[in-house]
């Protein structure tokens, strides 16, 4: 179009940065906002500028939080013993949905970022059970050995999340790597 309406194009730019939005999908969303719901694109600009302003990591795990310590942190009620190990902070919004999770968490986005004293200062906290929620990949498994040596003068279990085939996935939809896992780690019926 040779006549581009430059702060609608800007808006369509932004939304298609987001994961996940291609153009046409960032078009209609402007669109809607632009021209349908105005009070509704406020509220959205007003909550993504609340969020970026408040939403910092947690000092103790690298959680989201708008406080020093997250919810699951500042929890006393929490299982201290259980250290769950995630890549992201998005991650344990996953398995806080789930709702059957009562230990505490700890973000590893890779080891270059790995801060060991604050891993250690943890583990040091009475962590018994250390378990290793990684999106499966060779990198990860390396991942979970290099901390698992980073730790191995410590007392503890080391535990990572089942692989495997999903829950109402056919088999010809499972990738290899996945299905190979699934059958080392089948369980007694």
């Amino acid at each position: 179009m040779k006549n581009k309406i430059e702060s609608f194009e800007n808006l369509v730019d932004a939304l298609e940065a987001l994961p996940s939005i291609g153009k046409k999908s960032a078009q209609r969303m402007a669109y809607h906002m632009v021209m349908d719901d105005h009070f509704g694109a406020m509220k959205i600009a007003h909550a993504i500028e609340k969020a970026v302003q408040d939403i910092q990591q947690c000092e103790r795990c690298g959680a989201m939080s708008e406080d020093e310590l997250c919810p699951v942190c500042a929890d006393i009620t929490r299982d201290h013993s259980k250290l769950c190990i995630v890549e992201h902070a998005k991650d344990i919004l996953q398995i806080e949905a789930g709702g059957d999770y009562d230990g505490t968490y700890f973000v590893i986005a890779s080891v270059e970022h790995l801060d060991g004293g604050k891993l250690t200062d943890r583990i040091e906290e009475g962590v018994e059970e250390v378990i290793f929620a990684f999106t499966p990949s060779i990198a990860t498994d390396a991942m979970i050995l290099f901390i698992e040596e980073k730790l191995k003068d410590y007392d503890l279990v080391f535990t990572k999340i089942a692989q495997g085939v999903p829950t109402g996935v056919s088999l010809e939809n499972i990738d290899m790597l996945s299905l190979s896992r699934a059958l080392q780690d089948r369980v007694k019926v």
